[in-house]
């Protein structure tokens, strides 16, 4: 009889820190998506700006390389722009979008706003973004994201670029594809709309695997190397934000340095065997 144990990764090192700036307000919805979203679009759960000072200041000590603003939609945060001013401050932030609100105008005020931070005693802080795809092939994405995410996306990414901004497009690898034929098509779309400065991630698509592959346990997660700041404390991972199955701790005061890998997120980041969140 064979018993199936969960691994249990240790955090290494806090070099990655989350900000879940809403955990339910978005203003579309993905087909795909791992968050099990109310009904009413009207909700009122942003993390305040004081909790976000305070885990910045219980994290003085640590190694962050990245601040991540994520949500739902991160950036229908009332108060969005002082809170990456905020961040900025502290080390990169990467913007985890939809690309919905990155036209050109914002982008151009986000340009500002990186390049007032270049003066900083912390030095030239960049402001880096995530944003994702399904496919290469217009309607094939738009199935697994909705309708108008794809053009959407390459567009934010065209001005980002004409910004010189750095991003990544995380390639949810809904249709299980081969990732050099997933990679050579990208390109080849990046080059035709002049896309430059931008990386692709490839990750696998959730659920990705049963729970018989929980005992194999991964050479890289996110929860090696980050946490997640919530409205409700301190979380192992994205996936389980919110989730008392990933609950660390109530602040960075005093949190919990390891993770049992016990969910079905778990495998699906075991099956990926690396980050899927984070850019470094």
């Amino acid at each position: 009889m064979n018993i199936c144990t969960a691994p249990v990764y240790k955090l290494k090192e806090l070099n990655n820190l989350f900000v879940e700036l809403t955990a339910k307000n978005c203003n579309q919805r993905c087909g795909s998506c791992y968050i099990d979203f109310p009904f009413s679009k009207n909700v009122k759960d942003f993390i305040s700006s004081d909790k976000i000072q305070e885990a910045i200041s219980d994290t003085e000590n640590e190694n962050l390389y990245c601040i991540y603003l994520t949500g739902a939609e991160p950036m229908t945060h009332p108060e969005f722009n002082a809170i990456l001013r905020l961040c900025l401050k502290r080390c990169n932030v990467c913007i985890c979008t939809n690309g919905s609100f990155l036209y050109e105008k914002k982008i151009r005020f986000l340009k500002k706003v990186e390049d007032e931070g270049a003066g900083l005693k912390s030095g030239q802080n960049q402001i880096f973004f995530m944003l994702s795809l399904a496919h290469f092939n217009e309607l094939e994405s738009d199935k697994v994201k909705y309708r108008g995410h794809y053009r959407q996306t390459i567009s934010a990414l065209k001005n980002l670029s004409r910004y010189n901004f750095e991003s990544v497009l995380c390639v949810q690898n809904y249709y299980n594809l081969d990732k050099n034929l997933i990679t050579e098509n990208f390109k080849k779309i990046f080059w035709e709309n002049e896309i430059t400065n931008t990386d692709i991630k490839i990750n696998v698509s959730y659920p990705a695997c049963s729970e018989e592959n929980m005992s194999e346990p991964a050479d890289k997660t996110d929860c090696m190397s980050g946490r997640v700041l919530s409205k409700n404390g301190v979380y192992s991972c994205p996936f389980l934000s919110n989730d008392y199955r990933g609950r660390m701790g109530a602040s960075f005061k005093d949190y919990s340095d390891t993770v049992t890998a016990e969910t079905d997120f778990c495998t699906t980041c075991s099956a990926n065997n690396d980050c899927m969140f984070s850019i470094g």
